[in-house]
């Protein structure tokens, strides 16, 4: 083999090598293109890469230069300190030791040498552009907000866009003349030091260029710093001192003037370095710099720790006034708190049965079934094969057979770990088991007989009894979806299972990139480390690669700039599947805004985002049209978004306020209701969230949407809401509701409850609950037998002029997890009332029915509870509570019990008993050492079985 043919064949390979390193690093890029591109978003896409690619070469190319001019500066000083380093006539200040990089430097490679360390600091540096691409965009299409600041007059869009920017060059700038002026000092520093003839009186005199240098880095560095001063003045706007967040007086009177004489003092010490520069007088640099250093620690420290100290805490309320004022209208403005509409709840407590039968769109709507436990029954009742599950349950409203309904659903996803070990193959999991099946729909408040709900969609395929439509149920986007499948494959997709046989099928959309050549796979191959792409039979020029398919990944990956809402829900329209996702616009930058934390001073829901479950198609709609914010990245990614107005017809109806953000409000409300800044800086109307009892637990109330007719209003609408009681009370002094239907849509309503009135609590609800010997008895009872007692929601209902509370009460079996909806509690006005049905219990606190008194013998055996051996006869409405006497009678008994004993009382017959007040006794005694056991307290539960009896001798004297 001759030479020539040896270099051919090396170049060959060599350019092959080199081309798969290319794809190989390339593959993410390139089939990233290609995702893009089916989706249509390729512009926003080469946008931002643009963006990223263009400030890093920028601000690379920047400090690049920036730091080699100054290093090629030095030159003649560092050469000079090479060129006498072996002058023996010459002291150096290393006497005893060698400098190899000195003998070995010359001309030609120091020019090298500042080149490569210059290109090194200009990629640092670079990393920082790349970061902050997004910045500078929002920056150069900024759109103005109309609001402006109370101290400068600016509009708020400065705040939002500009002073991020300035900052962002002021402290790149800063950074780099420091360091800088830090090199070229030591390269100057040690030059110097070889002009000394006397090494025993060892003296650094700077040459002339050397000092002139530094002058004019000293120059650049002060340009900077009065900028720093001008800057710093806008950021009084987030400053921290005061009673509120925001410039405070001490700000504004103290340390904005003295950042004003700063500014001019750096300016004049900047002109003061010019002139030295021509005049070489270096020594009034010097005492300037001084001057400066004294200054700054007087105006920016001393003065507004005096003016703090002695004018304004003094006179706190009176001089912090006007800033109390800037900083309560900025925050509700940042949170979209300043358009609430307050009224007065006008509470008469006047409700009647009528009303509930003339309300049937509330009251058939109450959200009965919590999220939480009817998600284990989704699961034990309807995922039916163990490679499907259900990622949580939202809830929506439909119009369902001409009737208004509120529902719960959940999808049905493919879970391949659930396969089993010897099924997970490489076949099964990329080809064939692609797609989830359908959703769980079920009514938000109707149970069977069985106490499971009634369902509107269920099973495999999804069947319905009702004009819902459900015609394509594959899922091929969902939330917990995230391994890639090849679709419409030679190999076919498993369906759904039909008896012992399963269904078969090939997908027939446009979703994912179509493997229409063996550059693509290749692609994948190398994307995804899997040369099965490259080599599979099964996949056809038809087949697409479908990846990125969780829905949150999915938008993010489109706009990595939103900040997406924790719940995606999906909607069932058009005979498929879509699922909706909140998007929020956030800023820390709103001046004199509170911070809801480190991130966040700002929040809009500005973008719904819709994404189609069989196709993936992801289409971005702006909710929010006066938001400075979104207005800005749509002039960044023309495209992207769409107007609200073109979401499909079908789609609009489903959209709703979200959870998340009426959180977020809600806790900023809590404080930024007073509006008076006396009442502001006194806290003398702080709110809270109330508390509830949930499963067990104490937790805050959460946001939950109800169908409610507001007042003032005259059709019922899909509302989200949440009470509010005063801060370290448990009265309800007010709820609020956001409005999600319509025109309302976004609105913002707060209800007053009159000043005076007891309005109970959710907590003060539950607390009657539990003081309630009837419902104690029997979810005591429940608790024991191999069960579980889930008590769910509370929810506040606001009908008419009046408040009924709701619970639900579920039973759960240890053993089989399935949740039952067993009873209904209701509360209105001074009535607690637990029903098999909310119907029912409606019609005892109504006065309509008479009250479930007993449990039988029959009902006790279809609970499991008969061996118990004790018969219930209590009011169910009536609270019953021990006189003090007695309970300071049971405090002052120290007796113990043996925890090996039974602690369960001999059955007692007291079906004849005509003394109620001593039996309602012993069933609260038996109920407190019931909660003494379960709580592990020997001591108490000793003390009540002492107690029971002597209650029972009692008793049985009576009879």
């Amino acid at each position: 083999m001759t030479n020539k043919r040896k270099i051919f064949i090396f170049s060959v390979l060599g350019i092959l090598v080199l081309i798969l390193a290319i794809l190989a690093i390339g593959s993410r890029f390139f089939t990233d293109i290609l995702w893009f591109g089916e989706l249509g978003y390729l512009n926003a896409y080469f946008t931002r890469i643009i963006a990223q690619i263009g400030m890093r070469v920028a601000v690379g190319l920047i400090v690049f230069l920036f730091f080699y001019i100054n290093l090629r500066y030095t030159k003649n000083d560092l050469m000079y300190l090479i060129n006498m380093s072996n002058n023996d006539r010459v002291q150096s200040i290393f006497p005893d030791r060698e400098i190899p990089i000195l003998n070995w430097l010359n001309l030609q490679r120091l020019k090298y040498l500042f080149l490569g360390i210059s290109i090194f600091i200009g990629v640092i540096f670079s990393n920082i552009g790349a970061a902050n691409w997004e910045t500078i965009l929002k920056f150069i299409n900024q759109s103005p907000t109309g609001q402006v600041d109370p101290i400068f007059g600016r509009d708020v869009s400065f705040y939002l866009f500009s002073l991020p920017v300035f900052e962002l060059f002021r402290e790149i700038a800063v950074i780099i003349i420091i360091f800088t002026i830090f090199v070229v000092g030591l390269i100057y520093l040690l030059s110097s030091g070889i002009n000394s003839i006397d090494i025993n009186n060892l003296k650094f005199n700077l040459s002339k260029s050397a000092k002139n240098h530094l002058i004019i880095l000293l120059i650049l560095y002060l340009i900077t710093k009065a900028i720093d001063y001008r800057l710093q003045m806008y950021e009084l706007m987030y400053s921290d001192r005061g009673v509120a967040f925001g410039a405070s007086y001490t700000d504004i009177n103290a340390t904005l003037p003295g950042l004003r004489i700063l500014m001019v003092l750096v300016i004049l010490l900047t002109g003061l370095a010019i002139f030295s520069l021509f005049k070489k007088k270096y020594k009034l640099i010097a005492g300037v710099v001084g001057v400066w250093i004294i200054a700054s620690v007087l105006l920016l420290n001393v003065y507004p720790g005096f003016v703090q100290r002695f004018q304004v805490e003094p006179n706190e309320l009176g001089r912090e006034t006007p800033y109390i004022e800037y900083n309560i209208n900025m925050t509700q403005q940042a949170y979209n708190l300043d358009e609430v509409e307050t009224t007065r709840f006008d509470l008469d407590n006047e409700l009647t049965r009528e009303d509930v039968d003339n309300n049937p769109e509330i009251f058939n709507n109450v959200r009965l079934w919590d999220p939480r436990p009817i998600q284990t029954t989704f699961s034990q009742l309807q995922e039916l094969r163990q490679y499907y599950s259900f990622m949580d349950v939202d809830i929506d409203r439909y119009i369902i057979d001409d009737e208004y309904k509120q529902v719960l659903l959940s999808v049905r996803e493919m879970n391949q770990s659930g396969l089993n070990p010897q099924a997970q193959t490489w076949v099964n999991q990329r080809l064939k088991y692609t797609h989830g099946m359908g959703v769980a729909m079920a009514d938000v408040s109707a149970s069977t007989a069985q106490g499971l709900p009634e369902m509107f969609i269920e099973d495999i395929p999804p069947r319905t009894d009702t004009d819902l439509v459900l015609d394509n149920p594959s899922v091929y986007y969902g939330e917990s979806t995230a391994e890639y499948v090849i679709v419409n494959n030679l190999e076919e997709e498993f369906h759904y299972p039909d008896g012992g046989t399963n269904v078969y099928t090939n997908y027939s959309g446009n979703g994912g990139v179509q493997l229409d050549g063996y550059l693509k796979r290749a692609l994948f191959s190398m994307r995804f480390n899997d040369i099965r792409i490259m080599l599979a039979d099964d996949i056809s020029p038809d087949s697409r690669m479908m990846f990125d398919r969780n829905i949150q990944e999915r938008v993010n990956k489109i706009a990595p700039f939103l900040e997406l809402d924790d719940d995606p829900y999906p909607v069932v329209a058009d005979g498929k599947i879509y699922w909706i996702q909140d998007a929020y616009t956030f800023s820390n930058r709103y001046p004199y805004s509170e911070p809801i934390n480190q991130n966040i001073n700002y929040i809009r829901n500005s973008v719904k985002v819709v994404v189609d479950a069989y196709e993936g198609d992801v289409d971005f709609y702006i909710a929010e049209e006066d938001d400075p914010i979104v207005n800005t990245y749509s002039n960044i990614f023309p495209g992207l978004f769409k107007s609200l107005d073109e979401m499909p017809e079908s789609l609009r109806p489903h959209v709703r306020y979200p959870a998340d953000l009426f959180s977020i409000q809600a806790e900023v409300f809590k404080r930024y209701h007073m509006e008076n800044p006396t009442v502001f800086y006194n806290q003398e109307d702080v709110w809270d969230i109330p508390n509830e009892n949930y499963a067990g637990s104490t937790i805050p109330v959460e946001p939950y949407y109800i169908s409610t007719r507001l007042p003032g209003e005259e059709n019922v609408e899909f509302t989200l809401m949440i009470p509010f009681t005063p801060a370290n009370r448990n009265n309800m002094v007010a709820w609020m509701a956001a409005r999600s239907d319509g025109e309302n849509y976004g609105e913002i309503k707060l209800f007053n409850f009159p000043r005076g009135e007891l309005v109970y609590g959710p907590s003060q609800i539950e607390s009657r609950i539990d003081q309630n010997a009837y419902i104690s008895q029997l979810l005591s009872l429940w608790d024991q037998q191999g069960s579980r007692v889930i008590r769910g929601n509370l929810l506040v209902l606001p009908v008419e002029n009046s408040i009924v509370y709701i619970e639900p009460i579920f039973l759960q079996a240890e053993a089989g997890a399935l949740p039952e909806l067993r009873r209904v509690i209701v509360g209105y006005n001074d009535m607690i009332a637990m029903e098999e049905t909310l119907l029912d219990a409606l019609d005892v606190v109504f006065g309509e029915a008479e009250p479930t008194q007993e449990l039988d013998e029959e009902e006790l055996e279809d609970e499991g509870l008969a061996d118990v051996g004790i018969d219930v006869d209590a009011d169910p409405v009536e609270e019953i509570e021990p006189s003090p006497e007695e309970l300071e009678e049971m405090e002052e008994m120290e007796d113990t019990v043996d925890p090996t004993e039974d602690p369960e009382p001999d059955p007692v017959e007291i079906d004849d008993i005509e003394d109620p007040e001593l039996i309602n006794e012993i069933i609260n005694v038996y109920n407190q050492a019931q909660q003494a056991i379960q709580q592990g307290d020997w001591q108490s539960y000793g003390q009540q079985m002492d107690r029971l009896e002597e209650l029972l001798r009692e008793l049985e004297v009576s009879q």
